[in-house]
This record gives structure tokens, C-alpha cells and sequence, in this order.
């Protein structure tokens, strides 16, 4: 069973996604928060799979909530999927670095709402083709950061390989295909990748490879 939090100002919103969420057999919402220093308190009280967290919140917005789930060992299982109305922004941005597992847009269709939650709940949260290319283009104009790139140096070729390629968006049999190894493989190198960097998931992971210059972000 994937238990879910709600976190989100509007009444209307969480009604919503929780009348999706109620319906599949496995899926439990295990509360429902109106700000994020409730959210918070809900996630350490039940310790979800999946949080949805709303961007902009009173109280504690949907950034740091991110940041102290991110930070708090107690909620190491806990993935969190940010909830925006206005797609790719700064502070969707920031989140990610933060350490959410991805964003949705609230105006997703139903089908792939579900199907987000379930990834997400997985650990395996991938960023679409399409976020990480508006990812790769919010890269090509900053500098490099210089102080994340201490794990590299741990990461043997085939792990740089792989990064490289979760970079670009491929799936793990994707990557397996492109890297000739199992699907098993590749996600042990992804993994591995991970732990070396302090990446939550896939979506940090992404982040990570373009901030160190590990990936070279092509304005194409």
C-alpha cells in the first residue's frame, strides 16, 4: 500500500487529487495538511511514501518543507512531488535542488497523476524528456558550481556513464541498452552514483550532473 500526504492550501485541490488517490486499491491518503508546518508534523507523525507538496503554502512553503524532509533522517523513506500551477519556474528549480523527487503541474490529467505517485512511492522518480530539457536550458546560462563536484572524483566510468545518460533522461532500460549491460546493472551504477553524491533520487541526481559539470548542458 503507497501512503500519501496532502499538502496544499486550497480545500479544493486536496479534495480533488484525494478523490483520485481514494480510489485505487493501492493507494492510502494517510492525512492532509493546509500549510507546510502542518505538513511537517503529519510527515514525521506518519511517515508517508509520497508527499504532495504544494510550491507556494503559508506558514512554510513548499521549498523548505522539501529542504527539512530532505534533511531529517527520520524521513529518509518520504519522496516528495512538488505541486505548481505554472510548470518549470525558479522555484520549482529550487525545490529539485532541494531535494524533491519531481514536480507535477495541478492541471495533470488523472492517468498520469496516478501513474506519478506510483513511480515516485518506487524511489525510480524520472524526470520527463521534456522537464529535463527546460532543466538542460536553465543550465547552458549559469556557471558551473565548483563546490558540489567533492563525490566525482568517487565515480568510476561506467557510474559517470550512467549519470551522464540519467542526465539526458533515459530510462533504466534505456541506459541498459545504450551502456549493453541488465536493466539490474544500470540501476546499481544509478544507484551507487547516488549514495557517492548525497542525491535523494533520480531528479536530484539530474541536478547534481549539471550544477558539478559533470553533463554539459548544449543550448540545442
Amino acid at each position: 500500500m503507497i501512503r500519501v500526504l496532502l499538502v496544499d492550501d486550497q480545500p479544493l485541490i486536496r479534495s480533488g487529487f484525494r478523490a483520485l488517490l481514494d480510489l485505487e486499491d493501492d493507494i492510502e491518503v494517510v492525512a492532509e495538511a493546509a500549510d507546510g508546518k502542518e505538513g511537517l508534523a503529519l510527515a514525521l507523525e506518519h511517515l508517508p511514501d509520497v508527499a504532495l507538496v504544494d510550491i507556494q503554502m503559508p506558514v512554510v512553503d513548499g521549498i523548505e518543507v522539501t529542504r527539512r524532509i530532505a534533511a531529517d533522517p527520520a524521513l529518509a523513506g518520504v519522496h516528495v512531488v512538488i505541486l505548481t500551477n505554472y510548470g518549470l519556474d525558479e522555484y520549482v528549480f529550487d525545490a529539485l535542488r532541494a531535494g524533491a523527487a519531481g514536480f507535477l503541474v495541478k492541471d495533470i490529467v488523472p492517468e498520469d497523476f496516478l501513474h506519478a505517485v506510483r513511480v515516485a512511492a518506487r524511489g525510480d522518480a524520472l524526470l520527463a524528456p521534456s522537464i529535463t530539457r527546460k532543466l538542460i536550458n536553465r543550465f547552458v546560462t549559469q556557471p558551473v558550481n565548483a563546490g558540489i563536484d567533492a563525490g566525482l572524483e568517487e565515480l568510476t566510468n561506467r557510474e559517470r556513464e550512467a549519470v551522464t545518460l540519467v542526465a539526458q533522461g533515459l530510462s533504466n532500460d534505456q541506459i541498459a541498452d545504450r551502456m549493453v549491460i541488465s536493466p539490474m546493472t544500470a540501476k546499481t551504477h544509478i544507484n551507487r552514483s547516488m549514495a557517492k553524491l548525497q542525491a535523494r533520487d533520480r531528479a536530484q541526481l539530474v541536478v547534481l550532473a549539471y550544477e558539478s559539470g559533470l553533463v554539459a548542458p548544449r543550448n540545442s
